[in-house]
């Protein structure tokens, strides 16, 4: 007689097919059932015509996939564990021995300790470019530049190239363009057809921690593409390097995604109701954001953003950065920071709670941008609370520390 735990683990029930719902279902696995010996042998792990191995996807994160694909306006996605997993992915599979990568000198520092860390000790070199010079990024093109890094707006300093240009002259060139598009996040504009003019970049990584996610609970990263072979290429390695992300992580960037337009809306309006409040703000020598006229870089960002937004204003992410005035010291930046209440200190942004982190732009760049006034710089991210909070809060902390 069988034993009943043997019945209860074999037990031949499934439910009736024809289950919809507003959410998809959560599929957790890392073994897959295969019904015979010649279906095992014939599924493959590179499309989505089956399933083989939980590492390889499950019905929820193929659902996520296809649905970042389409938000980025791309045709294939891949998930990883996190926005770096997915910048490393890309790098590992386009890069070699004796290739070169180029990075924009503002790029989220990570990108560029990656470089320097272990791409340097496999052979891979780098250079850094300024951001905000076509011509410079062109200089530095060579025969043994595979990739060039793009990041609009730029991390903590807010500037937003010409995006553009920048990718006109590596396609002219025969380079692999690859975007950080977190703070576009799919909304702002769409990589692969950037402003309108049919220019885009071959790949976009995606910090799904941020603005998809919504809620500063999940870590996961996204790469989308267009092309194939591209796609191919960058799987095989995601597949080499053993990446996969958790059911429920996946459930939760699907629970979130449905509210994404609207919480970036407001998050945008939010942030650029302070950033206009804090340029008249004497302690304040310069505030940075791409879509307030002075903000470095808008006509780019009214090019690429103004061109993609239906109302015709231009869209952009919660957050800008302040440049406090040189004549304050960093210790009375940092007491300027912990003394703000509803802004916690915190990395990270794209969730319901506003941010506030002070920097040392000196270790982070190669030299002082000309276009930046000296000073210590101070980043927000907004979260959702009423703006007319938010001002207060600043107010009262500017006034007991600087």
């Amino acid at each position: 007689m069988t034993d009943p735990i043997t019945r209860l683990i074999h037990h031949p029930y499934t439910p009736p097919e024809g289950f919809s719902a507003p959410q998809p279902g959560v599929f957790k696995a890392s073994t897959v059932i295969f019904p015979n010996v010649a279906a095992m042998r014939a599924r493959d792990w590179r499309d989505k015509s089956g399933y083989t191995y939980g590492l390889h996807g499950t019905p929820t994160t193929f659902v996520l996939e296809e649905r970042v694909a389409a938000l980025e306006g791309g045709l294939q996605c891949v998930l990883v564990p996190s926005g770096l997993a997915a910048i490393a992915n890309v790098a590992l599979a386009l890069l070699k021995t004796g290739d070169e990568v180029l990075i924009p000198d503002n790029a989220y520092g990570p990108n560029k300790a990656l470089a320097e860390g272990e791409l340097a000790a496999f052979g891979i070199t780098h250079q850094f470019y300024d951001p905000m010079d076509a011509a410079d990024l062109a200089a530095r093109i060579g025969g043994r530049t595979k990739l060039v890094w793009l990041e609009a707006a730029g991390s903590v300093t807010m500037e937003f190239p010409d995006l553009i240009a920048q990718v006109r002259l590596c396609r002219e060139r025969g380079v692999v363009s690859a975007l950080d598009n977190t703070w576009g996040a799919g909304l702002a504009f769409n990589p692969f057809d950037l402003g309108g003019s049919g220019i885009g970049v071959d790949v976009s990584v995606h910090a799904l921690t941020k603005y998809p996610s919504g809620g500063g609970d999940v870590l996961m990263g996204s790469i989308t593409m267009r092309d194939e072979a591209l796609h191919l290429k960058i799987k095989l390695t995601h597949m080499r390097l053993g990446l996969g992300v958790g059911a429920n992580d996946a459930e939760a960037v699907l629970r979130a995604l449905p509210s994404i337009g609207l919480r970036y809306r407001a998050q945008d309006q939010a942030a650029r109701m302070l950033a206009r409040w804090c340029a008249a703000q004497p302690p304040f020598a310069q505030v940075l954001h791409p879509a307030l006229p002075n903000g470095p870089g808008h006509a780019h960002w009214q090019q690429v953003c103004g061109a993609a937004d239906a109302r015709g204003d231009g869209a952009a992410a919660g957050l800008f950065s302040v440049v406090v005035d040189q004549r304050f010291s960093a210790t009375q930046v940092d007491a300027f920071c912990d003394a703000l209440q509803w802004f916690k200190l915190g990395y990270s942004w794209g969730g319901p709670m506003s941010l506030v982190v002070p920097y040392d732009l000196t270790s982070m760049r190669a030299g002082w941008p000309t276009h930046l006034q000296r000073g210590t710089l101070v980043r927000f991210s907004l979260g959702l609370e009423p703006v007319a909070d938010l001002q207060a809060d600043l107010a009262q902390a500017l006034a007991r520390a600087l």
